[in-house]
């Protein structure tokens, strides 16, 4: 018998409509430090760890940000995504898919590369608590994406292996860190990355956003 799917859910992008207020808070938070960059170009980088993107784009620029530095832009930027929290709502049908992947005895699990903060920020749009889901985040692993870290961690959280888990992502990176650790990635457009970036990175199947993927569940997941 085929081993049951288990699925592992990156968090902005995927399950929230949250990555555009992501960009103008790191936006804000480098606007404030006199780091001149446009949007398209932080927005290339959501989906990674806020201290690998800072070191990204450090290098992309040619602009050296001190660790001391990169800690008041990761707080600033905290700062600005806590005042947009208004603007953060649940993708269309992620409610729904994660109440019926619980309701047909579906393990899931959430992996972020926000802190616990920001990621609370989300879960609130989700009606979710973290003190009551699988919830990975970047302060439980040290490397975050494209490292695969944080699904491993997922995996390990939920006792299944990884090459039995889904990853569902709306980035490369999220693409790019399920292939290096074998797990099955499917990718979403809701984060405003396209089709062919996605497939590109690994991706199995691409579909619109959760909505469109809880209508084609079936395609991708072993119920039990």
């Amino acid at each position: 018998m085929r081993p049951q799917t288990s699925i592992i859910f990156d968090l902005d992008g995927t399950l929230t409509d949250s990555v555009y207020q992501n960009v103008a808070a790191w936006k804000e938070a480098l606007d404030s430090e006199n780091i001149p960059l446009a949007m398209w170009r932080i927005h290339r980088k959501i989906g990674m760890s806020g201290g690998l993107m800072l070191k990204t784009l450090s290098r992309e620029t040619g602009l050296t940000i001190s660790p001391e530095q990169a800690k008041k832009l990761s707080d600033k930027h905290a700062q600005a995504y806590e005042a947009l929290q208004g603007q953060i709502i649940a993708l269309p049908g992620a409610v729904e898919l994660l109440n019926t992947l619980t309701e047909e005895g579906v393990q899931w699990c959430i992996a972020t590369s926000g802190g616990v903060d920001t990621a609370s920020i989300n879960l609130k749009a989700l009606k979710l608590n973290a003190k009551d889901i699988n919830l990975i985040t970047r302060d439980d692993v040290k490397y975050g994406k494209p490292d695969p870290d944080l699904f491993l961690a997922a995996a390990q959280k939920m006792d299944v292996a990884i090459e039995e888990c889904l990853v569902i992502g709306d980035a490369v990176w999220d693409m790019l860190a399920a292939r290096r650790c074998k797990a099955t990635g499917i990718g979403l457009l809701s984060g405003g990355y396209d089709r062919g970036e996605l497939e590109r990175a690994g991706a199995l199947r691409v579909y619109e956003d959760p909505l469109s993927l809880l209508h084609h569940l079936d395609e991708v997941a072993s119920r039990p």
